[in-house]
């Protein structure tokens, strides 16, 4: 199944996307390479932080084109923090005026397909954004936003995990794929190795998360900070924290209707991952299952994936990262 974004370039669009591709490989050959979990392509260093060539030509074009505009809310993570949710959440509390939880086009679409995705969508967000949804995610680092985003004002939404619980999410996520493709899977330990030498899609990890930890000290206004853990254990009142700093708090009169509570509900775990839609298909072409999306949304699988020894060390390195930022995950 196509992106609901997918859309045919015009002469002018594809000239410019040759001119683009060439000077895109100019610079990757410079880049240095790591190893990218089993896959053929090498993951790139960019600035700092690991990227699949996809993505990074998606990053470097957004970064040239992509306009922001003040009404806009970008959802920003690491892969594998709750994207799936916070997308789920945030899209269901700005469109509730004109769906409920039981017309909603989450109950018919996969999150990812009603939420576009900056790196490979933002060519066809201006659409989106003239229907009233001007929701758009991420997973850039803070420091390759669009100068657009980071200037004009909008909203950033930005959410983060426990780095086990990532870690183990990003690896069965790509292990899944991998096996879906006919690939040998990719060794536990050695993917292991890799995330902690910050060597992972986006990554350093804990990078990532510093960088808009940073900036949502800077500019409190801008940047809402959440944890996926704190999240899990109180929704309702981060649904409500969310309503309010996107600039569409709940009324009273939908406060005493239970709408938070509505909204919550429709996109749980336990519902969005047994809605036909989200059960079978694909996001993409050539991309993974939407079930793949849904696995546990639990806080502490990790347990069961990780030797005592191997989560002593990723908290090891999380204290080191974080230490007199005053975060803690």
């Amino acid at each position: 199944m196509e992106s609901s974004f997918d859309s045919q370039p015009n002469s002018t669009e594809k000239e410019n996307g040759d001119l683009f591709s060439k000077s895109f490989q100019d610079i990757i050959s410079t880049l240095p390479k790591g190893n990218s979990w089993g896959f053929p392509d090498h993951l790139l260093q960019y600035h700092g932080f690991w990227h699949s060539s996809v993505f990074l030509q998606g990053i470097l074009s957004a970064q040239q084109q992509f306009q922001a505009q003040p009404a806009d809310i970008i959802l920003c993570s690491a892969p594998k923090t709750g994207t799936t949710w916070l997308k789920s959440l945030t899209y269901a509390t700005i469109t509730r005026t004109s769906y409920d939880d039981s017309t909603s086009p989450l109950l018919s679409k996969m999150p990812h397909d009603v939420v576009p995705f900056m790196e490979l969508d933002h060519a066809h967000f201006s659409t989106h954004r003239h229907l009233g949804i001007p929701v758009l995610a991420t997973h850039m680092p803070y420091s390759a936003l669009p100068k657009s985003v980071t200037d004009s004002g909008c909203k950033i939404v930005y959410i983060c995990r426990d780095p086990k619980d990532s870690f183990v999410s990003l690896y069965l996520f790509l292990s899944k794929y991998q096996k879906s493709q006919n690939m040998q899977t990719f060794n536990l330990d050695e993917a292991f190795e890799q995330f902690c030498q910050g060597v992972c899609w986006y990554g350093p990890y804990w990078d990532h998360v510093l960088e808009f930890w940073t900036a949502s000290l800077e500019h409190p206004d801008k940047i809402l900070f959440l944890k996926y853990e704190e999240m899990r254990d109180d929704t309702i009142l981060y649904v409500q924290r969310l309503a309010e700093f996107i600039g569409c708090p709940f009324s009273s009169e939908e406060e005493e209707k239970g709408v938070p509570e509505k909204i919550v509900k429709m996109c749980s775990f336990e519902n969005l991952s047994n809605l036909e839609v989200n059960k079978n298909g694909k996001h993409r072409v050539g991309g993974a299952e939407n079930a793949n999306y849904f696995r546990k949304g639990k806080v502490g699988d990790w347990e069961n994936w990780l030797t005592p020894e191997m989560a002593a060390r990723l908290d090891q390195i999380t204290v080191q990262k974080l230490s007199g930022s005053g975060l803690t995950l």
